[in-house]
C-alpha cells in the first residue's frame, strides 16, 4: 500500500520522488539545515560574492578549494570543505560546477577522517551535492555510499543526519536504492530512528522509508528490528512522527517477516488507534485469526462511522480507530452499503482513498471469526 510518487527519467536513468509521499508526510525533509553559519559572517559573505560575481572568479576559487581539500594541512582540509559545504547549499550552478570539477572524491575522503567536525563537513557537502542529479552517480562512482554509512555510525549528531539526508538523496535513483541496503545502510538508519535527536528521526525515517520500496530492504529493515522504535513513535501523539512512522509500516506489512514481526511486537493494538487502515486491511487480508485479533480490538465501529462519512478526527489527520467498548458483532455484520461509483485510479483525495480502504477492511471483518482452534494460533512465539 505504498504511497503516490512521481517519477522522471534524467541521462536514460529512472528518478523516483519517493521520499515525498501523496499526504506529504516527508516534505519537511530538506538539505543542510544546521544553520551554524550566519549570513553576514564574513566567510559566507566571501563565499557568496565570489560564487555569484562572475564564472571565470567562481571556477578560480573551486579549484582553489580543491586543492585546499587535497592539503596534507588539516586545517587547510577543513576551511576547503567548509566553503564548498556553503557554496553547494543554495545554488544549483554551484552543485554542478563543483561536482564537475573534481571535487566528489576527495570530499568523500574527508568522511573517513577521525577528526568530526571536518568529518561532519564533508558529509554536509556531499548531501548539498547529492540534491543534484547530475551528481548522484559521480557520488555513488566516488564510493559516497560506503562513506555515509560510516559516517551514519561514528559521526557526530548532525553528520549522522546529514548522512542520512545524503543516502535518501541518493536513493532517489532506482538502480541505488538496493546497492544502499547492500552497503550496511539500514541498521544504522534504524538505530538513529530509534536514539537519534527529533531531526535524526525525521531523516532516518524518510531514508527508511524511500529505501524500503524495495523488497529487498524491507526485509532487511524488518531483521534490523524496526517495527519497535516505529510502534513506539507510532503510540505517541505528541512524537510529531506518527504520520511518518505509518508510511514506513505501511510498506513494511507487504510481506510476510514484517506482518509476523508486528504481531510479536503486540502492534495491532497501535495499529487499531491509528491512521493504519492500509496497513490493517494488507494484515486482515492475510489471516483470519489477524482479522480477529483487530476486531477484538475495538476498530470497528469508527471504522463504519468513518466509511459513511469519510471524515477524520478533527483535532488530528489520523483516523481513530480504537473504541473503549467492544462491538457489537451481529450488528455489524449486516449488509454493508454499495460503494461510491467513483474509479479507484480517479481517486487523488487521500480522505476519499482511505474512505475507500476502509470499506475493504470492513468487508473483510464481516468474514466469519475463527474458530477456537484457530484462535489458538493467535500469534507467533518469540
Amino acid at each position: 500500500m505504498d504511497g503516490n510518487f512521481s517519477s522522471y527519467r534524467f541521462m536514460n536513468r529512472s528518478y523516483c520522488e519517493s521520499s515525498i509521499d501523496s499526504s506529504g508526510a516527508f516534505s519537511d525533509c530538506n538539505s543542510d539545515r544546521s544553520g551554524e553559519f550566519p549570513v553576514e559572517s564574513q566567510l559566507a559573505h566571501r563565499v557568496l560574492i565570489s560564487s555569484t560575481v562572475n564564472s571565470c572568479s567562481s571556477d578560480e576559487l573551486v579549484r582553489n578549494l580543491i586543492a585546499g581539500l587535497k592539503s596534507e594541512s588539516v586545517e587547510a582540509q577543513y576551511q576547503a570543505a567548509m566553503e564548498l559545504r556553503l557554496l553547494a547549499k543554495n545554488s544549483m550552478e554551484n552543485r554542478i560546477k563543483i561536482g564537475q570539477s573534481g571535487a566528489i572524491r576527495p570530499l568523500v575522503s574527508l568522511t573517513s577522517t577521525t577528526e568530526q567536525q571536518l568529518q561532519e563537513h564533508g558529509v554536509t557537502a556531499i548531501l548539498n551535492l547529492s540534491l543534484c542529479d547530475e551528481n548522484k552517480d559521480l557520488l555513488v562512482g566516488a564510493g559516497a555510499i560506503k562513506a555515509l554509512v560510516r559516517a551514519l555510525k561514528s559521526g557526530t549528531s548532525t553528520t549522522k543526519e546529514n548522512a542520512a539526508n545524503a543516502l535518501l538523496r541518493l536513493a532517489q535513483v532506482d538502480d541505488h536504492k538496493v546497492t544502499i541496503g547492500r552497503s550496511g545502510a539500514i541498521p544504522p538508519l534504524v538505530s538513529l530512528l530509534e536514539t537519534g535527536t527529533f531531526r535524526g528521526k525525521k531523516d532516518a525515517c524518510t531514508a527508511l522509508y524511500t529505501l524500503c520500496s524495495s523488497k529487498e530492504n524491507k526485509a532487511r529493515a524488518v531483521q534490523a528490528g524496526i517495527m519497535k522504535p516505529l510502534l513506539e513513535l507510532m503510540a505517541e501523539p505528541d512524537s510529531g512522527m506518527v504520520d511518518k512512522a505509518a508510511c514506513v509500516m505501511n510498506k513494511l506489512v507487504t510481506i510476510p517477516k514484517g506482518v509476523t514481526a508486528l504481531v510479536e511486537e503486540d502492534g495491532i493494538p497501535v495499529l487499531a488507534e491509528g491512521d493504519c487502515v492500509s496497513a490493517l486491511l494488507q494484515i486482515c487480508a492475510e489471516s483470519a485469526v489477524y482479522r480477529g485479533m483487530v476486531t477484538r480490538e475495538g476498530a470497528i465501529p469508527p471504522l463504519v462511522a468513518f466509511s459513511q462519512s469519510g471524515e477524520t478526527n478533527p483535532s488530528s489527520r489520523y483516523l481513530p480507530l480504537k473504541y473503549s467498548s467492544p462491538p457489537d458483532y451481529e450488528t455489524f455484520c449486516r449488509k454493508p452499503r454499495a460503494r461510491r461509483p467513483v474509479p479507484i485510479n480517479q481517486v487523488t483525495d487521500r480522505r476519499f482513498l482511505n474512505t475507500f480502504q476502509a470499506e475493504d477492511l470492513l468487508s473483510l471483518l464481516r468474514q466469519p471469526r475463527p474458530t477456537a482452534d484457530e484462535g489458538s494460533q493467535t500469534r507467533p512465539r518469540r
